[in-house]
């Protein structure tokens, strides 16, 4: 199995539980390090923290120039072609590193996959498709991909996982009404969505964090 590389946060002891947050387009795993801190989880929730590296891959959307993505994005907008095949390879990948965790002693149903934007949105397709009880799936600033695809692929083992998705209703880079379409076609199927908007662009804010810490201290780390 060949991991992709990716900064990695150990707690003060054993860790019993892991999340994988996925960094934005362009960006890298140091992109979110900080919010472990932020986030002021109590030390016994004892969480490992991995942000992977997504591959350098060129961007139609960006003029084909090549940076760490999880998938080529060619447009924006409802009515835009998807890439696929970078999506499902980015999703095998995140399945390796959940295996690892599990190989590590973490069980699946304390393993939280997250991400911010392109991040977050394999981390919504990738969680809702994994054949394990994960301990919830958080997508920030994000969108679901292959959303048309969801109903037919989604694996019973997750369809009662905990959603936490959350929105800037100024976002001039992922509009706020992809991700309340995203959330209504979740709810649709069946998801407990907890979703949450905060006056900020594509960012994250600090009223954020602290629903999202409260979100994974009820919905998934101290059950």
């Amino acid at each position: 199995m060949s991991l992709l590389p990716a900064v990695e946060i150990e707690p003060e002891g054993p860790a019993d539980a892991a999340v994988v947050l996925m960094h934005g387009l362009g960006a890298d795993g140091h992109d979110f390090e900080t919010l472990v801190f932020e986030l002021k989880l109590p030390p016994a929730s004892a969480i490992r923290w991995v942000f992977p590296h997504a591959p350098i891959r060129p961007v139609t959307l960006n003029g084909g120039m090549p940076m760490r993505a999880w998938f080529d994005i060619i447009g924006l907008d409802r009515r835009s072609e998807e890439d696929e095949a970078g999506i499902r390879e980015s999703a095998a990948s995140i399945r390796d590193l959940v295996a690892r965790e599990k190989e590590r002693g973490i069980p699946a149903d304390r393993i939280v996959l997250a991400g911010f934007s392109q991040g977050g949105a394999m981390a919504l397709h990738t969680a809702l498709r994994e054949p394990e009880r994960l301990a919830g799936v958080a997508g920030l600033s994000t969108y679901l991909p292959l959303a048309g695809t969801l109903e037919a692929e989604a694996h019973p083992a997750n369809a009662a996982v905990p959603v936490f998705q959350a929105h800037g209703t100024g976002d001039p880079i992922v509009p706020v009404s992809l991700g309340e379409a995203s959330r209504d076609r979740l709810r649709a199927l069946g998801y407990d969505v907890d979703w949450r908007t905060y006056p900020m662009p594509h960012s994250v804010c600090a009223e954020e964090i602290a629903d999202l810490r409260e979100w994974l201290l009820k919905a998934c780390l101290l059950y």
